[in-house]
């Protein structure tokens, strides 16, 4: 379907779930007026009026853009996802209604490296288990079972941005560091690779789980990994709630086998504050729950809303789609003198050639072109050395196109 050109100072953007206000701010400096800010996730048929007439949608975790809500986005262009996952958005029905998806896989690192280092010392301290009890008026003052940090051993699954950071604040405060990840990484400072997480679980005295939610990774920590690991252990999961069997971390930590354990991540998770949580792991002693809050500071939701903002702007201007997570990647250079098309289509035979067709027919000079295609959509880029005039029908045309989902012109 063809999308007629329209200025950025007139393109309506929203963004719900009181996304931060460096996103507005980034969003204004490039010229975009007409944004929208609502507090709350809109769902059901207040979303599905909501996104009718939006050409940019900005969401965090708690709103749910399905294949129909997709649909009933007749001018949206593109999505933010203004945090890490993107598990809420049908990516698929995204892609092929040429909509790419942006997300912020790399801001909110320090925030989740804090929380879990911070979670360390309190679990190692039996902290959460001494709140408990002098809450319930227990003066409990004993060193029984209470640890420094320095000199155990942290396992970290999953060396990415998040997991080597969190190797080198450990490092920095005596800790001995272990790591294993499917993919070869550079060890930072002291820290050393083991060879299986088999390995990694017999030789940790805390492990702390940094992987992506995978088909490859969803319970694979369960009740045999969690045997593996040492008497008196901690188990820390910041990553994906379906990474651990958790009624089997809560037996492990009935029977005593595991010293404690923090959770910030969960198989089902309430989707409103108004809906109960309930979990294996409420009530147990010398265990930290929190509501998925590892990203969830200040800072982090700043950076947050200007990375993806950018992302969002980048796309928008020029049609770049670095860091877009279901789309064909293409970086754009910002040309002069030329009239830029966009044209999303079906990856099917033919389709190039008959985008290059509309232009020669009309006399008209590809000063550059860029495509990507991958199984199921390409993404060509052409910017015209000339100045396209009103009623030249290159739009119409390009729209007509066999196999065609979209088409933008940008300038």
């Amino acid at each position: 379907m063809s999308r007629l050109s329209v200025p950025k100072d007139r393109l309506r953007v929203v963004l719900v779930e009181g996304i931060a206000e460096t996103a507005v701010g980034g969003l204004a400096a490039a010229g975009y007026a007409n944004v929208e800010r609502i507090a709350g996730a809109p769902s059901g048929e207040a979303l599905r009026r909501l996104i009718k007439d939006v050409h940019v949608l900005g969401i965090r975790s708690n709103t749910r853009l399905t294949a129909d809500i997709i649909a009933a986005g007749e001018r949206l262009f593109a999505i933010g996802c203004f945090c890490i996952g993107t598990n809420q958005v049908d990516l698929a029905a995204a892609k092929l209604a040429g909509i790419p998806v942006f997300n912020a896989p790399y801001s909110n690192t320090r925030s989740v490296a804090e929380l879990v280092l911070g979670e360390m010392i309190m679990l190692l301290r039996r902290i959460p288990e001494k709140t408990r009890l002098i809450d319930a008026g227990r003066w409990q003052k004993t060193a029984g079972g209470a640890h420094e940090i320095r000199g155990r051993t942290l396992g970290i699954v999953g060396y990415g941005h998040i997991g080597s950071q969190l190797s080198i604040l450990a490092e920095a405060l005596g800790m001995h560091v272990r790591y294993y990840d499917i993919v070869e990484k550079l060890a930072l400072g002291l820290a050393r690779p083991c060879a299986s997480l088999h390995d990694l679980l017999g030789l940790a005295d805390v492990v702390s789980l940094h992987v992506p939610g995978t088909p490859e990774t969803r319970g694979m920590i369960g009740a045999a990994e969690i045997a593996r690991m040492p008497p008196g252990a901690i188990l820390i999961n910041a990553a994906r709630g379906d990474v651990v069997d958790v009624a089997a971390l809560a037996a492990a930590m009935r029977d005593g086998h595991l010293a404690g354990a923090a959770v910030d991540v969960f198989p089902s998770e309430p989707k409103t504050e108004a809906e109960p949580f309930d979990s294996p792991l409420r009530g147990l002693a010398n265990v930290i729950l929190t509501p998925h809050v590892g990203g969830s500071t200040e800072e982090a939701q700043a950076g947050i809303g200007s990375e993806v903002a950018e992302k969002l702007i980048k796309y928008s201007d020029n049609g770049s789609t670095i860091g877009a997570v279901n789309f064909v990647e293409v970086a754009l250079p910002v040309q002069r003198g030329v009239t830029r098309f966009l044209h999303i289509h079906r990856n099917v035979p033919g389709v190039l050639a008959k985008v290059n067709d509309v232009f020669s027919a009309r006399g008209l000079n590809i000063a550059a072109q860029y495509l990507r295609t991958d199984a199921e959509i390409g993404y060509v880029v052409s910017d015209i050395d000339a100045v396209i005039e009103e009623g030249m029908g290159i739009r119409r045309d390009l729209a007509a196109i066999d196999g065609t989902i979209r088409v933008r012109f940008l300038y």
